[in-house]
């Protein structure tokens, strides 16, 4: 497929996977945030514990569809006029995203795996979660759930940057070089897209 064949919106599925897993990573945040710094009583941050669990494989599962789907569906391509540097930074900063939102949720299941406490997880409460085999049986499991819960919330904030910019990109992209990288991704109907289901 050669560049002008290809695409001016993203297809209806990548749409709503991106707004999708969007909003479960804002609630990831959000949740993250207030179970490891809010006041709360043992057995609320053990459920704010546990909905961070779901909401976290649950974007693992549509990271993987996301990434799918894009192996499989080109994306639009990028403004014409942007400069190489800019073009290299908007694919460097969409693999590292991609790399955080499978990346973390991996690491947050190690950790869970290799916790001493051995904590069961519950998807939304209904669904038995299993641990990564081998974790659940080292000899040195606090020191490997210590640097895992580093590296997962180091992460973290990594992906809120990251996060940062991408929106910073995108309303640069719409209210001050008035291309059309934000409208190709809004999930509303946008004329002569060409865009495929």
């Amino acid at each position: 497929m050669t560049e002008t064949a290809r695409p001016r919106r993203y297809t209806h599925v990548a749409i709503a996977l991106h707004w999708i897993s969007a909003l479960a990573v804002l609630a990831l945040i959000g949740i993250g945030l207030v179970m490891t710094h809010a006041d709360l009583a043992p057995m609320r941050r053990f459920q704010l514990y546990q909905w961070h669990k779901s909401v976290g494989l649950t974007v693992l599962g549509l990271s993987l569809l996301r990434l799918g789907w894009r192996l499989t569906h080109r994306p639009p391509p990028l403004p014409a006029t942007l400069p190489p540097r800019e073009r290299a930074g908007a694919h460097a900063a969409h693999a590292l995203l991609y790399g955080l939102v499978l990346g973390l949720p991996l690491v947050g299941w190690a950790m869970v795996s290799a916790s001493p406490f051995n904590l069961p997880t519950m998807l939304y409460g209904v669904l038995p979660w299993p641990h990564l085999p081998i974790l659940p049986e080292l000899p040195n499991k606090a020191a490997v759930e210590a640097g895992l819960k580093w590296v997962h919330a180091v992460g973290a904030w990594f992906l809120v940057a990251l996060l940062a910019l991408h929106v910073g990109a995108a309303l640069r992209h719409h209210v001050f070089l008035r291309d059309d990288t934000l409208r190709r991704m809004l999930p509303r109907p946008f004329p002569d897209t060409g865009a495929h289901p």
